[in-house]
């Protein structure tokens, strides 16, 4: 048995990835003391486990195999320690039938992101898996604090009435009758709470994209474009047989933003749109500056049936998928793509698409300015 572990921030380079990632990754998030708040039925079917031996139990209590528990333990304390990515990797087994994994961890404000996947057999391919691992998790972290940002929302105009009309209850009912005073005060009491609540844990948790910093820098497009299209292809659409085409008169053109938040961007837009079209089917990015403005759409057509087959690989978790597919309210975008809309507009642009439906075209569009902000 072999365990090896890095506690180095996450670099990331420049090389561009087209391997093949076979299946999907297990997703296990922990609380500050190692307790497992949740776990995916890819992590669960990876190690052959009922998820009740997992929910609620501290890690080092769970039938995991002792070497990976130790791997996830020693990623997951050195995320929230150094408030940054951590990887680890892990070999455990018998000699002549090993079991390999590669783990990301991501830390959030009071949890742990861990992203499991077994390891290939060549270097370039674990470089794709832990990729490919990195941008799913990015974009579950993003779809989490939009999930969260619209729950602040959609409590607060409720709460609001509820303590506007307690004012008014207040100067109707009758000062000296205590059973309508102790009500009164439950309300507002309730409401006080309720806001508390919501500023504490909603609004706290989601602050790490809340406020999203990029780092502005020149950024070559097309490289960009085919990079996000090679990881793409490596993550979902070559295993669905979705081709992706390219087109673009783009050649030397470059604008001041983050190349890596961009990246995951486009990938993540290629990527939905891969998992979202039938087998056989073709996904087509057209990008180009207009004007002052660097424009990239996706076109495809959707199938409820692909987004929902629990056989295939996905990038987005099944609830993410199915809430991709319910009618829009007020223009909201799908909540899988959340991370394209805080993107673009920490870069002073706009994200936006059509709604997505069953046979339906659908396009994923994102604007950014050309020059920095």
């Amino acid at each position: 048995m072999t365990t090896s572990f890095s506690s180095t921030v996450e670099p990331e380079g420049d090389k561009t990835f087209d391997a093949a990632v076979a299946g999907n990754d297990g997703v296990l998030v922990l609380d500050a003391a190692q307790r497992c708040l949740s776990a995916d039925a890819v992590f669960t079917h990876l190690f052959d486990l009922d998820p009740a031996t997992l929910s609620g139990r501290l890690l080092a209590d769970t039938p995991l195999p002792g070497p990976l528990t130790a791997a996830l333990t020693a990623a997951a304390d050195a995320a929230l320690a150094g408030n940054g990515t951590r990887r680890a990797h892990v070999t455990f087994g018998e000699d002549d039938a090993p079991r390999a994994f590669s783990i990301i961890a991501l830390p959030g404000a009071d949890c742990v992101t861990l992203i499991v996947s077994s390891a290939n057999a060549s270097n370039e391919e674990d470089g794709v898996a832990d990729r490919v691992a990195h941008l799913r998790a990015e974009a579950a972290l993003f779809m989490r604090d939009h999930v969260l940002s619209v729950v602040s929302h959609d409590l607060r105009g409720p709460l609001n009435a509820i303590h506007s009309w307690g004012y008014v209850l207040e100067r109707k009912v009758d000062a000296n009758d205590p059973a309508a005073q102790r009500a009164l005060a439950g309300i507002r009491s309730g409401v006080e709470q309720q806001v508390k609540l919501i500023e504490q844990s909603v609004d706290t948790t989601r602050a790490e994209t809340k406020a999203l910093q990029v780092a502005l820098a020149p950024v070559a497009l097309r490289p960009l474009l085919e990079k996000s299209a090679a990881l793409a292809r490596a993550s979902v659409a070559r295993a669905r047989g979705v081709t992706i085409e390219i087109d673009s008169p783009l050649a030397e053109e470059q604008l001041e933003g983050d190349a890596e938040r961009l990246l995951q961007t486009l990938w993540l837009m290629l990527a939905f749109a891969a998992e979202a079209s039938p087998s056989g089917a073709t996904v087509r990015a057209s990008s180009n500056i207009e004007g002052s403005m660097w424009r990239t759409d996706v076109r495809f057509n959707a199938s409820a049936q692909a987004l929902g087959d629990p056989a295939s690989p996905h990038v987005l978790e099944a609830f993410a998928r199915r809430q991709a597919l319910e009618p829009r309210e007020g223009g909201r975008i799908a909540w899988g793509l959340a991370l394209c809309k805080r993107v673009s507009e920490a870069h002073g642009g706009a994200f936006e698409h059509s709604d997505i439906a069953d046979n339906a075209e659908v396009t994923l569009s994102v604007r950014v300015p050309v020059a920095g902000m």
